[in-house]
Parts: structure tokens; C-alpha cells; sequence
């Protein structure tokens, strides 16, 4: 038995400088590999941020295994292709090895079949690799090559199934192992064109056939449209039966590789027109017949009409590449699962989010790199079959890489296409390691002969140039969408990541003037959860919900309690670099008095309405009642009656209702509630209405407007600079006072608010007041304004009290109990 002929694969390839530059490109490959799975391993404990948890290990599996692969594969090239592409086998490696480690990270499961189909790839890879590189033997059976895929492909019409159960059946298998005939078509596709144009007349060889024939004036050009219609015939078939899978990704890809070829292969720029028309019109012919096409367009032109609907892919894919920013979240440690398949058609969001922008750029560099190595490889092919085919492989490893990240990114419609060698994919995985044996075959015979006729190479540079430019659209859209529009996205409350962060990171609590516990996080790192203590503040303390969002302050003040705000900037980088997480949030504490807020919510009982009571000195909000309200922590189970409740539970009327106030005006405001500047600037750190008047010239207004215009008068004619939110508490300085949002405003003088408040009737506490009783639509409303003199003494409040349905009675008794309970202390 010869030996040496089975050991010749591992045995040392020789030093040549192609070898080296192989070999030192895959230790490069090998090093960020296997930086990234120790990253995998040790990241539950950088997300729990403790070591009592269970690392991860099956990623290794994959790692060792991709280690041997492209070890042998190294070898393999070195003693049969001597002088390949050096950089064309490290690009295939990492882009894979990435892909593999990602595929591990997001399903353990799937990282296993992948790394199996690695197996597989090097087999044929192996076996591919022993054959003469001349590839001869595509050319001549290039009709068996086609037939045979359309074969395999119509099979699907009759034996076709899905793996995952659902969707369209285009793939051909059982017992867990599938195959899918249309990533195989593409690749014979290309060997067909490649071979059928190359046995007539190119732009190359016509004009040798002019010049030889320069003296004979039998001499005539070949028609296009004859040598076209076989190939027509061909490639309709394939698309005929691609549009009958219904996979209308494939399809598009091509008649992208059809109008490559042919543009290459014909030099004329009106096929390029053409084509493009023709997809146009596909696509408006797919968009009537077909409703996943509708979806999908719908999706690209506009995700934020229904973004938890048809447009929640895009729209997740969208928030996950925000997610990851500069320099991503981590191995692991971001939260890629909460887009829908991000093993296949959104894997780039999932290294987006945990690379960051600087990973994608890096993958896109690599898929740049290996469109140039691939069109070099084409101009210098011996012949026009093995450069037709050096393009079409390029055009399709780059092309369609270009075409499923511009659907992640939204640049362009999604299609459902694989990312080639870094997608899940058993099919595709093995015709992408096929496509790469066929370009080093390519390009290793190039150095031995002279690069066939070629007198023009502007075409290819059109094309690179084409590539290289969707390549950088890609990079420019990742950017608009990690930094520009990336604050925008993560703010959004269709955005599950924050909650997630909250249940890992303590988040700050919510304190009331008295510094008791109103919303506090209670657990333990990964088990943290959000409690209340006062359920009946819950429309003004709001919630936090991975759900349903966030609204109240829990919504104003989350960069404070989110730990991303009022702290060290190195102390928030130094978090989201080590842990893809914010550091402990920071406490809030706000001016609500618990007596007298446990006053007006026990005044206010299960009447619908609101009180705002106000510090007219300080502009303090001391009390804000909003009635019927909810208790934040059942929202899960009482959410669906909540939203449907026709009394409004989750509005906090105090400040974001709107009701008529013009039965208000002659006492309140006879110059126009504008002099009060209560619309054009954000009033306290809550969302809050803005006074608006209807087309019959009346006002509505918040209490919480007619509470700081009673406050107004109070105060002497000032306008007092409300707040609610007072101060939060920092790791090293305490409690550090926030600054109102409104600067306090003179509105007249102290005499003609005594003047005024003099024509008012008083309680008899020597409170002024207003009370009034008007409609909203056939619901009346009972508004009670109040305030103390304005006669320089230490102490100044005011209050608005609402009383839905009308009820001057209420209104009056819960105006007495409040009146006793800012000039009675508590026992």
C-alpha cells in the first residue's frame, strides 16, 4: 500500500510565500475565534455579573472542529494548488468560523447540525480538490449540471417539506437531514451560463474574428438574440420553478447572476436596463400575486406602521443593530434571540448587536476583499469559461451577501436569503465551499498560463465598482441606524433590551419627600423585579414593563435610574464595555408629600377626578391624585381589562387630561392663558398636555395648568417653577437638588393679584376660590380652584380640583380636608 499517496494532504506544504501568507491569515482567523468563544464561555457571568452560574462550553466543540477543517483544507490547497489566491481560503474561514461560533451562541442545537455540515463541506471540499483544475469537466456537461438541479428543484413541487414545520416547502429530505435543491441550482446555474457563453463569439473574441477576417466580406457578427434564447429557455425554467416554491429571494438572485453574465459576457449596458426593468416588473407582478411579496414592501417603505405586526423582523433587526453601537454589547451578552431567526436570515443583526458597528464594518471588509480577489481571479483566467465562471461565483457569494444585509438594514427588501458561509445552512454552507474550491482552482492555474484575450476591462470594473458600492451603502445605513437614528430605536418601547437590563442591574428606586420607598427593584442580579408600595401613585410613579413599556416617572427619569445619567462617563463606558450594561441606577426622590397625598387619593375614593396641590413659593407639586387609577404591579394580569376599561385608568388626568376651562377664564385668566407660558416649555419631569383652544374659541386645560395659575396668584402674581422631581442621590455626593425646567415668571403685579383675589369668595380658612361647573360634551365637570392670599406670609398653596361627572358637593369637602391638612399638622 503507497502511504505517502493518503498521508500527502498532512504533510507540511512547502515554504512558499503563498503558504505563509495562507497560514498566517488562518492563525489570524483562529486567534479572533478563539477569542470570541472564551467571550462566549465566561458571559453569564459578566451578564449576571457573579460566578455562581453555569458557563458555556458546547461552543468549543465547534471551535476544535473548525480548527481541523481548515487546518486540512490549509494543507490541501498548499500540495494541489500551489499558487492560489492566498486570501481567498482565510476569508472563507473566518467569515464561517464566524458564522459557526454565532449559530452556537444563539442555539446550541443548530451550532451542532452546522458544525456537522462543516464536516461535510471539507469532504467535498477534499474530494474537489483532487480533480483537474482545469474544470473541464463542467464545461462539457453543463446541460446534465442544469438539468439535473432543475430536476432536484422540481422534486419540491411533490416530495418538498420544511424543516421548521411551516412556511414554504423547499426542501428535499427526512430523519433530520434536508437538503435545498435552489442553493445548489444557483451554483449550476452559473456553470451553465459560464459555459454556454463561453463557446460563442464575446466582445474579446469578435473583435479577433474581425481583425482575421478584416479582408473577407463574408464575414457577419453573430445576433444576440439567438445565442440568447437557449439560455433564456434554461434560466426561465429555473425561475419558473423557483416562483412555484414561492421563493422569490432565489429568484431575484437570479436574474441578478443572469444579467451579470450576460452584460460580461456580451458587453452591452442595455442588458443591464433591461434587466433592471425586467426585476421591476417582477416585483410589481410578485406584489399582486403574491402576499409575502405585499408584506415584505409594505415592511421596507414604511416598519413603523405595524412594527409588533408584518414589520416586527425589520423593526427588532433595526433596534438590535442600534443596540450594539460603536463597539457592541459582547459575546453572549446582548439579547440577538429577540429577533426572529437570527441564526438564518438575521444573522447580521446578531453579530451587529454584540460586535457592534465596528464588527459589521469588519465583515464587510472581508466580503469587499473577497469581491476584489474574485475579479482578479476572473482577468486573469486562461479562458473565457473560467472567467465567466470566476465572476459568476463572485457575483454570487458577494451579491447575495450584499442583498440579505441590505434587508436587515432596511436598504433593501427583505428576501430570506442566506448570508453565504455564515448563515445556518447546511445547503448553503457546502455550495459556498464549493463556489471557493472552484475559485482557487481558478486562480491557481492562472499563474501558469496567459489570461485569455480581454481588450476591454471596463466591464469589470463596473462591476467591482457596482459591488464595492453597495458594500459601502451597507456600511453608511449601519451607521445612519447604530448612532443617528440608534438613540431613537432604543427608546422605543417596543425595545425588550431594557427590560431585560433592568432584571441584571438593580435599578434606582423611587422615593417620596419623606424618602419612603414609592418603586423599588427587589431580588437578585437576572431575577431583579420592580415593586410598588403605593399602588394609588401609580399614575403619576408610572411602571417599567417589558411589555407595555414605560410611562409616569418611571418613563421621565429612566437615564437616572438606568444609571445612565448623573454618573462618571468612564464609570457608564467602563459598564457597557465589561458587561453590555448600564451600572446601578440611581435613586429619584420626589416632592410628594405622603400625608397629603394619602389625603386626596382617600378624598377622591372611587370618584372619577384629579387634585394637584402646589407649594406656590417653591412651586413644589406636594400632592397629585388621579382617580380611578391602577396598581402597577398587577399589570400583567390586569393589563388587556385595563386598556379596554372605558373609564380610562391608566390617564393620569392630573396632568394629561384636557377638559374645558372656560367657565374659568373670567376669573382666572381674562388675558389669555398664554400669559402663563404653559404650553411652550416642558413644565415638571412628566409627560403633560398642552392647553388648547377648539374651534369654537374655548379652553381645555390639566389641573395641573389651573393649579399653577391658582399658584400664581398665591404667590404674589409670580408664576412659581414647578416641580416633582427634586433631587437624586449619587454614589458619592448624596442628594443632589435638580433644577426646575421653568425659570419662575412675573405675570402681574402683587396688587392686581390681591385685587383679584379679592373678588373671589373665601373658605373659611381664608382660602380664595373659584368653582365652577361646565360640560364636556354631555358630561359635566366640576372644577375647584383654590389658593392662599397673596399677603407675603411664609407659607403659600394652591390647588385645582376636578370632579368628573360634576359634583360641587365632593368638590367642596375634599377642598376642606385639604385646607385642615396644610395648616394642621399630623399626630
Amino acid at each position: 500500500m503507497d502511504l505517502k499517496k493518503y498521508l500527502r494532504p498532512f504533510v507540511p506544504p512547502t515554504n512558499s510565500r503563498i503558504d505563509r501568507l495562507q497560514g498566517r491569515l488562518l492563525i489570524i482567523a483562529a486567534s479572533f475565534m478563539v477569542l470570541y468563544a472564551a467571550g462566549l464561555t465566561i458571559s453569564p457571568a459578566v451578564r449576571s455579573r457573579r460566578w455562581d452560574v453555569s458557563l458555556r462550553w458546547e461552543h468549543w466543540l465547534g471551535i476544535a472542529v473548525w480548527g481541523l477543517v481548515f487546518f486540512i483544507a490549509h494543507h490541501l490547497t498548499a500540495n494541489y494548488l500551489p499558487d492560489r489566491d492566498p486570501f481567498i481560503l482565510p476569508i472563507a474561514g473566518l467569515l464561517s468560523g464566524w458564522g459557526l461560533l454565532t449559530i452556537w451562541r444563539l442555539f446550541p442545537f443548530f451550532g451542532l447540525r452546522q458544525t456537522i455540515w462543516l464536516i461535510v463541506a471539507l469532504a467535498i471540499f477534499a474530494l474537489g480538490i483532487r480533480l483537474r483544475d482545469d474544470l473541464n469537466y463542467l464545461r462539457r456537461y453543463k446541460y446534465l449540471w442544469l438539468s439535473s438541479g432543475l430536476l432536484l428543484t422540481a422534486l419540491t413541487l411533490i416530495f418538498g417539506t420544511n424543516p421548521m414545520g411551516y412556511g414554504p416547502q423547499m426542501w428535499l429530505g427526512c430523519c433530520g437531514i434536508y437538503l435545498q435543491p435552489s442553493e445548489i441550482l444557483k451554483l449550476l446555474l452559473i456553470i451553465y451560463l459560464s459555459a454556454y457563453f463561453a463557446g460563442f463569439p464575446s466582445p474579446e473574441s469578435s473583435k479577433r474574428a474581425t481583425e482575421s477576417a478584416a479582408h473577407s466580406s463574408d464575414y457577419r457578427q453573430p445576433k444576440l438574440f439567438p445565442i440568447l434564447l437557449p439560455t433564456m429557455i434554461m434560466t426561465g425554467l429555473a425561475l419558473g420553478l423557483l416562483l412555484a416554491q414561492r421563493d422569490l429571494g432565489t429568484a431575484t438572485i437570479f436574474i441578478f447572476l443572469y444579467t451579470i453574465i450576460l452584460y460580461l459576457a456580451s458587453g452591452k449596458k442595455r442588458i443591464i436596463l433591461f434587466s433592471g426593468v425586467t426585476l421591476l416588473l417582477a416585483g410589481a407582478v410578485g406584489f399582486i400575486l403574491f402576499d409575502v411579496v405585499q408584506l415584505r414592501i409594505e415592511a421596507w417603505i414604511n416598519p413603523w406602521l405595524d412594527p409588533s405586526g408584518r414589520s416586527y423582523q425589520i423593526v427588532q433587526s433595526l433596534i438590535a443593530v442600534a443596540n450594539g453601537g460603536l463597539i457592541g454589547r459582547g459575546p453572549g451578552i446582548g439579547n440577538p434571540n429577540l429577533v426572529p431567526i437570527p441564526h438564518s436570515d438575521f444573522i447580521l443583526a446578531a453579530i451587529a448587536e454584540e460586535g457592534g458597528f465596528l464588527a459589521l464594518t469588519a465583515l464587510l471588509s472581508l466580503i469587499a476583499i473577497l469581491a476584489i480577489r474574485g475579479l482578479i481571479t476572473a482577468i486573469r483566467a486562461g479562458d473565457t469559461f473560467r472567467r465567466y465562471l470566476a465572476v459568476g461565483l463572485t457575483a454570487y457569494l458577494v451579491g447575495q451577501s450584499i442583498v440579505i444585509i441590505g434587508g436587515n438594514l432596511r436598504l433593501l427588501p427583505l428576501t430570506g436569503v442566506t448570508l453565504p458561509f455564515v448563515s445556518y445552512g447546511g445547503s448553503s454552507l457546502v455550495v459556498s465551499f464549493i463556489a471557493i474550491l472552484f475559485l482557487l482552482q481558478i486562480s491557481n492555474r492562472s499563474r501558469h498560463t496567459v489570461p485569455a484575450y480581454l481588450p476591454d476591462r471596463r466591464p469589470y470594473i463596473y462591476f467591482g465598482g457596482f459591488l464595492l458600492l453597495g458594500i459601502a451603502a451597507l456600511a453608511v445605513t449601519a451607521g445612519w441606524w447604530s448612532f443617528y437614528r440608534g438613540p431613537t430605536l432604543l427608546s422605543r418601547t417596543d425595545n425588550a433590551r431594557r427590560a431585560i437590563a433592568d432584571r441584571n442591574v438593580i435599578r434606582g428606586s423611587i422615593l417620596d419627600s419623606a424618602e419612603q420607598s414609592l418603586a423599588v427593584s427587589l431580588g437578585r442580579p437576572g431575577e431583579y423585579t420592580r415593586s410598588y408600595f403605593y399602588p394609588q401613585l401609580s399614575p403619576v410613579v408610572g411602571y417599567t414593563h417589558h411589555a407595555y413599556g414605560q410611562a409616569g416617572i418611571e418613563a421621565s427619569m429612566d437615564d437616572y435610574l438606568r444609571g445612565l445619567r448623573a454618573l462618571p462617563v468612564m464609570q457608564i463606558w467602563w459598564n457597557h464595555l465589561l458587561y453590555g450594561q448600564p451600572p446601578a441606577g440611581l435613586d429619584v426622590r420626589l416632592n410628594i408629600d405622603p400625608r397629603l397625598q394619602k389625603i386626596a387619593d382617600q378624598a377622591l375614593a372611587e370618584t372619577r377626578g384629579a387634585v394637584v396641590l402646589i407649594d406656590a413659593f417653591t412651586g413644589e407639586i406636594l400632592a397629585m391624585a388621579s382617580h380611578p387609577n391602577f396598581d402597577a404591579n398587577f399589570l400583567d394580569e390586569q393589563w388587556n381589562e385595563l386598556i379596554k376599561d372605558p373609564e380610562a385608568p391608566l390617564l393620569n388626568r392630573a396632568n394629561q387630561g384636557s377638559y374645558p376651562v372656560e367657565s374659568l377664564r373670567e376669573w382666572l385668566f381674562p388675558e389669555g392663558i398664554d400669559r402663563y407660558h404653559l404650553g411652550k416649555t416642558p413644565l415638571i419631569r412628566l409627560d403633560t398636555s398642552v392647553p388648547t383652544i377648539n374651534e369654537h374659541g374655548e379652553t381645555y386645560a390639566s389641573p395641573l395648568h389651573m393649579a399653577i395659575i391658582a399658584a400664581t396668584y398665591a404667590a404674589g402674581g409670580s408664576r412659581p417653577a414647578t416641580q416633582i422631581v427634586n433631587a437624586v442621590k449619587s454614589p458619592t455626593s448624596g442628594w443632589v437638588m435638580l433644577p426646575p425646567l421653568v425659570e419662575p415668571h412675573e405675570v402681574f403685579s402683587p396688587t392686581i393679584a390681591n385685587q383679584r383675589t379679592g373678588l373671589f369668595p373665601t373658605s373659611p380658612s381664608d382660602f380664595w376660590y373659584v368653582e365652577e361647573t361646565t360640560s364636556l360634551g354631555s358630561d359635566p365637570v366640576t372644577w375647584y380652584v383654590s389658593g392662599t392670599q397673596p399677603r407675603g406670609q411664609d407659607q403659600a398653596y394652591a390647588f385645582a380640583i376636578l370632579i368628573e361627572g360634576g359634583n360641587e358637593e365632593l368638590a367642596s369637602q375634599i377642598a376642606e380636608g385639604l385646607e385642615r391638612a396644610l395648616y394642621i399638622p399630623s399626630e
